[in-house]
């Protein structure tokens, strides 16, 4: 009997040990640093119970129970509530003043397709701490129709929209919408240039330059709410496409790898923007290549492939747009 305490005594220690040197990997490897010890006690308890929880659905991935996987990245100090305050500010609307997408008669669309392999998509971006996930996927989408028209791949300024679009009814960092976006670039004869005009993560004064515009829009188009086939369509022949979905999950923040599909995920409750790059199928799976703006550390190097043809699962379909260029 003492022999058994002994080894589970060790055991426990060990084990307590093995977390220590996770949770000093992780804060090396973001840079994280904490105001008081009390902070940094409660921050190591929520990442404990995501390496809970991120090992959990891990075990069953293995066992065929999920078509996707978790892993630790640099939001792994936040609780669900926490990551959806600081990072998810998209907001629905009903848009007007955008046309309708008319599918193109093109045949059978290609089984696969990725518009990062045709130059069509810029790097990886992060949002920081700005709940502007709105700007990035409507940058995303007319860096695609930009480089589509001139052969020329711009990064385009998040900021310059965070800043300048209020009158539009956007909010910054407090979440906005990105038809709206595309009704501000069109009237301001243009949008700056990422080099020119730098991303902060903060609301700032607008200070556009037109010497340093990067690209124009004469408007936008609207894919039909809830219609997968005409987001394919668009996607397959037009280029990137501006998407909304719901990213409240925890299984979202923690993306690894694989077909993300989650049935608790809503088509209606949409949170965040992002850019639908591509679509193919993945063992069987239908899929949709999304590029996030939470930066490289997050999902399969910033992107998730999202399930596809599944009642449009967490509304990748139900608001999505791209400018006309």
């Amino acid at each position: 009997m003492f022999r058994f305490v002994v080894v589970a005594v060790l055991a426990a220690v060990a084990f307590a040990a093995d977390f220590d040197r996770e949770w000093d990997i992780f804060k090396g490897t973001y840079n994280k640093e904490y105001l008081t010890k009390a902070d940094e006690a409660n921050r190591r308890m929520v990442w404990l119970n995501n390496m809970k929880y991120i090992h959990t659905h891990n075990l069953e991935a293995d066992r065929g129970l999920h078509s996707y996987r978790l892993r630790v990245n640099e939001y792994a100090d936040l609780t669900t509530e926490e990551f959806v305050r600081q990072m998810n500010g998209l907001r629905v609307t009903n848009t007007t003043g955008g046309a309708t997408f008319q599918p193109t008669s093109v045949g059978e669309l290609p089984a696969e397709v990725d518009w990062r392999t045709e130059g069509y998509v810029t790097e990886v971006k992060n949002q920081l701490s700005c709940r502007s996930g709105w700007a990035f996927s409507g940058c995303g989408s007319l860096e695609g129709q930009h480089f589509r028209k001139t052969g020329q791949l711009v990064s385009l300024s998040e900021q310059n929209l965070i800043d300048c679009s209020w009158d539009q009814g956007n909010n910054g960092c407090d979440g906005g919408v990105v038809q709206r976006a595309y009704r501000y670039i069109k009237v301001n004869l243009g949008i700056d240039t990422e080099t020119s005009y730098p991303y902060e993560g903060t609301d700032g004064t607008c200070r556009f330059t037109a010497a340093n515009i990067g690209a124009t829009d004469t408007g936008y188009v609207d894919i039909e709410q809830g219609n997968e086939a005409d987001l394919q369509n668009a996607v397959a022949t037009v280029g990137p496409v501006s998407v909304a979905i719901d990213a409240s999950r925890p299984t979202f923040h923690l993306y690894k790898s694989g077909v993300y599909d989650d049935p608790m995920c809503s088509s209606t409750r949409l949170d965040h923007g992002v850019l639908a790059v591509g679509y193919g199928t993945s063992d069987g799976l239908d899929y949709w290549l999304v590029k996030n703006s939470w930066g490289e550390s997050w999902g399969d190097n910033g992107y998730v492939k999202m399930s596809r043809n599944k009642d449009n699962q967490c509304g990748i379909a139900t608001q999505a747009c791209f400018p006309l260029v």
